[in-house]
């Protein structure tokens, strides 16, 4: 049976809240759900970390600063002693990001979230991955290539951050716009996803056109400024994927297959199934 062409209607209540009727066991928190809201803590509680260290220690110049330059880069100060919390950070946050969209790439294929019901939502979420994965190389070899002794491959590595990112989370929104097309109207949670990583992706990519301006300009401070904003906000995207998987701790495994879907709203609709 060709279930792409039919519109899938959601199961009204999942089988494991009948299952377990008067128990209040209403979802489960399955082990993955944790990985994207772990490397969110991690890489804000990494900058607050520097941001902290570069005022309590009275707003140092460093060598890696501009003489007219008042404000650090996040780069300026993760280039001195803190420079291993800054790889540390850096890498879990890279990994976790890549886990998340794998993640949530197999919980869709394995009927826990809302699955991909054509070819080109499973293209564009592995697009996502594997610009994920370029982007996450990129935010490491820039920690491990610091700014005051390896400018020129800092600056290089950033630049593959900020792309494979950027890449990869245009590719993501791109599959969710897909998703909230055909289950948005019937599920909220998706569309609240959806709209959260759009939004945010506008944002930030707003405020990198300007940073990438400001950051080769003699006006270093309003950039340094921008930096820090884009790195905080950073944050949130990778919530955003706490958000997605903690959906699937509502459903059991082939819940919401594209065949059970497809069975579920012929159902609705009197049509007699197989």
């Amino acid at each position: 049976m060709d279930t792409s062409s039919i519109s899938p209607v959601l199961p009204r209540t999942p089988l494991h809240v009948r299952r377990h009727a008067g128990t209040h066991k209403l979802e489960r928190h399955w082990w993955y759900i944790w990985i994207p809201l772990f490397s969110a803590m991690v890489w804000f509680g990494s900058l607050l970390a520097l941001l902290i260290t570069w005022i309590r220690s009275g707003r140092p110049h460093y060598v890696s600063m501009l003489e007219t330059q008042h404000i650090a880069y996040i780069s300026d100060v993760a280039a001195d002693f803190l420079k291993p919390l800054f790889i540390t950070g850096n890498v879990i946050t890279a990994i976790g990001l890549s886990l998340s969209l794998s993640i949530e790439r197999w919980a869709r294929h394995d009927g826990r979230l809302l699955p991909n019901m054509r070819k080109r939502e499973k293209v564009t979420s592995a697009l996502a991955i594997i610009w994920s994965f370029v982007g996450g190389a990129g935010l490491i070899l820039l920690s491990v290539f610091d700014t005051k002794r390896y400018p020129l491959l800092h600056d290089v590595f950033l630049g593959v951050f900020v792309a494979g990112t950027a890449i990869s989370a245009f590719f993501t929104i791109v599959e969710f716009r897909w998703l909230n097309k055909t289950f948005g109207a019937r599920y909220r949670a998706l569309r609240a996803g959806y709209l959260f990583k759009a939004v945010f992706a506008v944002i930030l990519i707003s405020l990198a056109i300007p940073f990438g301006v400001l950051i080769d300009s003699s006006h270093r401070d309003p950039g340094a400024i921008i930096e820090w904003t884009i790195a905080l906000l950073y944050t949130f995207y990778l919530l955003s994927f706490w958000w997605d998987l903690r959906q699937s701790g509502h459903f059991e495994k082939d819940e919401l297959s594209p065949e059970r879907l497809a069975e579920v709203g012929m159902r609705e609709w009197g049509v007699p199934t197989m």
